[in-house]
């Protein structure tokens, strides 16, 4: 399996390039690690945590950034399985948050406070997908 934790230079660089100046929402797709993996001297790199129990410490310091920006976690589901697609990827936490701006994302990453806290994620995941999209009219039918 092919992992991704963190955005590389590109992928942040063609993020940044679309246009800042309307909602977007982000779905995540997450993978824990059986234990999480802090670096060594950090607080918690022997207190024995979960990838889940280190992603819920994640969640908790970043939720007032979050509530301050703005945004919130759109849509939450568990997931079951694969139907199309890859089926060595199954995920830990599935979800949608949304942002009011792409600047407000831009915002929260670049906080002092999430830039501390990201640590937590990095401990936790495995692998992850995040996927930038753009609100669109929701409707009846497919297409």
């Amino acid at each position: 399996m092919t992992v991704f934790i963190d955005p590389d230079r590109a992928q942040f660089e063609a993020f940044k390039v679309l246009d800042r100046d309307h909602p977007i929402e982000m779905l995540n797709l997450v993978k824990f690690r059986a234990k999480a993996n802090y670096p060594e001297g950090h607080d918690l790199a022997d207190a024995g945590l979960t990838g889940a129990q280190a992603y819920r410490n994640y969640g908790n310091e970043t939720a007032p950034i979050i509530a301050r920006l703005g945004a919130s976690i759109l849509w939450r589901g568990a997931y079951q399985t694969t139907l199309i697609g890859p089926q060595d990827e199954n995920w830990d936490e599935v979800f949608i948050a949304r942002y009011p701006t792409a600047h407000a994302f831009l915002e929260m990453v670049t906080d002092p406070v999430y830039q501390a806290a990201v640590i937590h994620r990095q401990a936790a995941v495995e692998t992850s997908r995040l996927i930038r999209c753009a609100p669109t009219k929701s409707g009846e039918a497919f297409g």
